[in-house]
């Protein structure tokens, strides 16, 4: 009786261990799946990551070092290098070996196992890496570091064409896994689709550099060339004009006295008009040369140091329009200023007064007389915008593009009525906009136009009689102040201290 109850008291004892085993098996088979589900989800998300992280810069040493950082992350790996193909030189290089000290590396194309991928399209997964014969043991020893896993795929472009290989280095945990393998392949030719951008960006940036290169040498090239041209035209200038003065005086010494005074005034005429486009001409060309430098050039032939100052845009508006009045006295035309008393800038008066100067002469020879200019400024955030407006024959769509260019007419040559500063039409070489581009490129105010071509006169050819009451088409004033016009804009950086009434 005795070993039958000890039989029926020791099946429950051994009932029950048995279930908490099969509960602790099954418990831990769910906490592995569960970890390889959570690992495979954050590998799946790391694709998401890196497009975001990658889309925020294009910069390719800046792409690479993310790639490999995140490599290691979701592989839970020690070191990534990630190799790219140069084909001029058939290597392998890299400026990215985590752990390497930010170190260039180049190999040719076909050394240790990422030339071995690279060349066969193979991928490899070395459990113990001094046992393969590909394994180079001299990067090691040239470091101090030992390798023991090793996972190296190669990577392919959009097209199909292999581009490099990923090697990742010592699986913190383990060795890598086939699962590990089959990821790290979709990892690099899914960041290979951001390398390729990236290289195609820089191939871009690099090329637009070098036409930028080239193009600031042609401008030295030009520039060297007109000055030298300006130069060289003042000197026969000086004497043409001259010899006329010296032909002039003796021919009416003659008895009887030679006259000639229509052939010579003619001559005069467009001898100066040459001689003032030498002195304009010589003027932009060494402001150019000199705002570079940090000077000004003055009539005087010297150089004078740029020196900003509070200026009262009210007070330097009024004196520059008075300036402007006296030169355009013969002209028929109204002067409106509108705009607050109290904003100051921060300006060297002499770039302040070109640059209003330019454009008032500029709206003054393209408005007919009984019409009006327009002078208003207003604060616009920090900076104080200077609008010059005119309600004249405008400017057409095609030729705003080369207003600031320079040497560019807004008319056929042969159609200007004038070529007398200030008159209407007087067909401007365009140097004072151009010196307003200038002073905009080195101060930090480029220029800007709105302009509306005259309904009547909607192209180049057609004539403006220079007078409102002799407009055919305008039966009052008013018609023509709305039928087209041009506004030149500037801006300028407020003053902080409080300006002088006087300039």
């Amino acid at each position: 009786m005795f070993p039958e109850r000890s039989h029926q008291s020791m099946s429950p004892y051994k009932d029950e261990p048995e279930s908490d085993r099969r509960n602790l098996v099954r418990r831990e088979d769910d906490r592995i799946r569960e970890q390889a589900l959570i690992e495979r989800a954050q590998k799946l998300n790391s694709f998401l990551e890196l497009g975001q992280i990658i889309g925020l810069d294009l910069q390719i040493d800046g792409m690479l070092l993310q790639i490999t950082q995140k490599a290691c992350e979701v592989m839970g790996a020690d070191r990534c290098t990630l190799f790219l193909h140069d084909s001029s030189t058939d290597e392998l290089w890299s400026t990215v070996a985590l752990g390497m000290g930010g170190q260039v590396i180049r190999m040719p194309s076909n050394a240790g196992v990422a030339g071995h991928c690279f060349q066969t399209g193979e991928s490899v997964n070395l459990e113990d890496a001094y046992q393969d014969t590909r394994f180079n043991r001299e990067v090691d020893a040239h470091t101090g570091y030992h390798t023991r896993t090793l996972l190296c795929v190669p990577i392919y472009n959009r097209a199909g064409l292999r581009v490099g290989a990923i090697q990742l280095l010592n699986k913190k945990d383990g060795v890598f896994s086939i699962e590990d393998e089959a990821f790290l392949k979709t990892f690099g030719n899914h960041a290979s689709v951001f390398i390729e951008i990236a290289q195609l960006q820089k191939a871009r940036i690099d090329a637009l550099e070098e036409s930028r290169k080239e193009l600031e040498q042609l401008n030295r090239a030009k520039s060297k060339a007109l000055d030298h041209l300006a130069h060289e035209l003042r000197t026969p200038l000086a004497v043409v004009q001259g010899n006329m003065r010296l032909l002039r005086r003796r021919l009416q010494k003659k008895s009887p006295p030679v006259t000639g005074d229509k052939f010579f005034k003619t001559m005069e005429k467009h001898l100066n008009r040459l001689l003032e486009i030498q002195q304009e001409t010589d003027k932009i060309i060494r402001s150019h040369q000199e705002l570079e430098g940090g000077f000004l050039y003055d009539e005087r032939n010297r150089h004078s140091p740029i020196s900003f100052e509070p200026l009262s845009i009210f007070s330097f508006v009024e004196q520059m329009l008075e300036k402007v009045k006296e030169r355009a006295s013969h002209r028929n035309l109204q002067f409106q200023i509108e705009g607050p008393e109290g904003l100051d800038v921060d300006i060297a008066p002499r770039i302040l007064e070109d640059v209003l100067e330019g454009l008032l002469k500029n709206a003054i020879e393209n408005t007919p007389d009984e019409g009006i200019v327009r002078v208003l400024w207003e604060q616009n955030d920090q900076r104080v915008l200077l609008k010059v407006q005119d309600f004249g024959i405008g400017i057409t769509e095609e030729n705003q593009k080369y207003l600031f260019d320079g040497l560019f007419h807004t008319q056929e040559t042969d159609l200007y009525s004038s070529k007398k500063p200030y008159d209407f039409n007087a067909g401007g070489k365009g140097l004072d906009l151009l010196r307003v581009k200038v002073y905009g490129k080195r101060f930090g105010f480029d220029p800007s136009v709105e302009s509306r071509r005259c309904l009547y006169l909607p192209t180049d050819r057609d004539l403006c009689p220079g007078r409102i009451s002799a407009c055919s088409y305008c039966k009052k004033p008013e018609d023509c102040l709305t039928s087209g016009g041009s506004t030149f804009s500037v801006s300028f950086p407020m003053s902080g201290r409080k300006c002088p009434e006087k300039i």
